[in-house]
């Protein structure tokens, strides 16, 4: 076959088409996008403000935050204008930086989830040893270890993708680029490659959807022997609505790395990496952050100051 000039672009077909229900669509998901910004944009700016949430669990909350709002903004914005102008064209430097920057995000999120779960673990079951157990070191030392884990697999993903011959059909039928989705365009043999990312996902994936699995295990097993049963409610509450969102986000990912090729199907894709680059990131501040009390008080402090201040 004919292979892809290097320099020439792709073309991103995109998730919706140009119909009226495509277009209300299209405005739910815009709309749950700039929901997504303003909640963790919020999280951020209380929890830097405020001097109470200076510890390590919203330390990790705040990275979180600042990861979903990155991810957003590396996703979204693309896909909106290519929709609304019908300039669909990526050239191949940025496609390789959307891989990067998403993967990078994404791949940090896995291993930032561990470390919170490692967080509550640490809080329920040795309460009166977690300054020792959670020190600022070690919680410094996992917030950047999951940017480097992420980096490292979003630059070498970004790299080896893009180091493949593209056939004359540049055509990616997905939103943002993909690497899943450019291999397909590929005319050289992509199976080597395809087992080192299947290797990659293992690590990225299920080792932290272990540990994360493990520590809330330990969790429930402890809050069993609680013996106040509003406590046990209130941490099963907590338990199932974070496990929830780590369901849905480890769930789209290892979904859409993880199956088999044969099964792989193009608008399944596009989908699936919806609910992990755009829906769940309005979660987390729900879920993590604004059903937390701590957090409602510094944002009923921060209202309040502000309504002061105007008044004066």
């Amino acid at each position: 076959m004919e292979k892809r000039n290097a320099t020439s672009d792709f073309i991103l077909l995109g998730l919706f088409k140009h119909t009226s229900f495509h277009l209300f669509l299209f405005i739910v998901v815009l709309t749950i996008a700039i929901a997504s910004l303003v909640g963790n944009a919020l999280m951020i700016l209380l929890i830097h403000r405020d001097h109470r949430l200076h510890t390590p669990m919203y330390l990790l909350l705040s990275q979180l935050s600042f990861m979903d709002t990155m991810l957003v903004f590396t996703i979204v914005p693309k896909m909106a204008s290519g929709f609304l102008t019908g300039k669909k064209s990526i050239s191949p430097a940025e496609c390789g930086l959307q891989i990067f920057a998403y993967l990078t995000l994404d791949g940090g999120e896995c291993f930032l989830l561990a470390a919170m779960s490692y967080d509550r673990y640490v809080a329920v079951c040795h309460p009166l040893r977690y300054n020792i157990l959670m020190n600022w070191q070690l919680c410094l030392r996992m917030t950047l270890g999951s940017w480097f884990l992420g980096a490292a697999d979003g630059l070498m993903q970004a790299v080896a993708t893009l180091s493949f011959p593209f056939c004359s059909a540049h055509e990616i039928d997905h939103f943002f680029c993909e690497a899943p989705s450019l291999l397909r365009l590929a005319c050289a043999d992509t199976s080597v490659f395809e087992h080192v990312m299947y290797i990659c996902c293992v690590i990225m994936l299920l080792v932290p959807l272990f540990l994360i699995l493990t520590s809330y295990s330990l969790i429930l097993a402890a809050v069993l022997y609680m013996s106040s049963t509003e406590a046990r409610k209130k941490a099963f509450a907590t338990c199932s609505s974070h496990l929830a969102v780590v369901g849905l986000f480890y769930g789209a990912a290892i979904f859409t790395y993880m199956r088999p090729k044969s099964y792989r199907s193009a608008n399944h894709d596009k989908v699936v990496s919806a609910f992990y680059t755009i829906f769940t990131p309005v979660l987390n501040p729900l879920i993590y952050s604004l059903r937390n009390n701590e957090v409602i008080g510094a944002l009923k402090r921060w209202l309040g100051k502000h309504t002061n201040l105007k008044h004066q």
